[in-house]
């Protein structure tokens, strides 16, 4: 366990120099990979991924319908960065499924971790980071529970999605998201997004998600994504 925590720490701290360099780890994505009920980014060629069905293929991004899922989340992070939330936050999930949790069960890693990211109330310019690890499908029904992390059940939903390469950091994961949202504006796409925003739920009310599929030492063909969840009224 404790060698396995100083490669993860060791792992990280690379993803973050390099992430920062903007040099090494961003080369052209691979094409999306086939899977049951759509297409997959490549990674979940190789690790599981929670499914959905491609909906439209835009100019830029894509709708998805994923099916319902479970994760298991940190508590909100208060921070003025993304990345320095995320280093805390993959810590506590790494000890989770290394078997930290009420039932000792060492878990398999899934992707994607994602964080949502939502605006904290008042004038601070803090925001507040939710991370998620995708339960593998055969805990979805009963995830060993543990302190500080809680269980998110997802109903099916809608996500807006757009890819991009390399090492997430602060400011290409703005960057995309504003790019993402410039590309809604006025789309039926955009008018739900922004309608399930103020209704509010699970995952409807950050103002966007950042998806990682690789882990921190994969330095070539990177996938990561922007998501934009929300709800279609019946």
């Amino acid at each position: 366990m404790e060698a396995a925590l100083r490669l993860f720490k060791l792992s990280f701290l690379l993803s973050l120099i390099l992430g920062n360099s903007g040099v090494i780890g961003s080369r052209t994505l691979p094409d999306l990979a086939s899977g049951p009920g759509g297409k997959f980014p490549s990674p979940c060629n190789r690790i599981e991924c929670p499914t959905y069905e491609l909906v439209s293929s835009e100019n830029g991004y894509e709708i998805r319908r994923y099916n319902t899922s479970v994760w298991i989340s940190t508590e909100p992070i208060k921070d003025t960065s993304l990345v320095k939330a995320s280093r805390n936050g993959f810590s506590q999930l790494f000890y989770y499924i290394h078997g930290k949790n009420d039932k000792s069960q060492t878990i398999e890693m899934t992707a994607p971790v994602i964080t949502q990211v939502s605006p904290s109330d008042g004038p601070s310019s803090e925001s507040n980071f939710t991370l998620s690890y995708y339960v593998p499908r055969k805990y979805q029904a009963d995830p060993p529970p543990a302190k500080n992390v809680h269980v998110q059940r997802w109903d099916t939903r809608y996500v807006a999605v757009k890819q991009f390469d390399g090492y997430v950091s602060d400011d290409n994961a703005a960057k995309e998201a504003a790019e993402l949202e410039e590309s809604l504006k006025g789309t039926d796409w955009g008018k739900a997004i922004a309608k399930s925003r103020e209704t509010g739920g699970v995952g409807f009310s950050s103002a966007y998600t950042v998806a990682q599929y690789n882990a921190p030492y994969e330095l070539f063909f990177r996938v990561n994504e922007i998501w934009m969840s929300f709800q279609i009224d019946k």
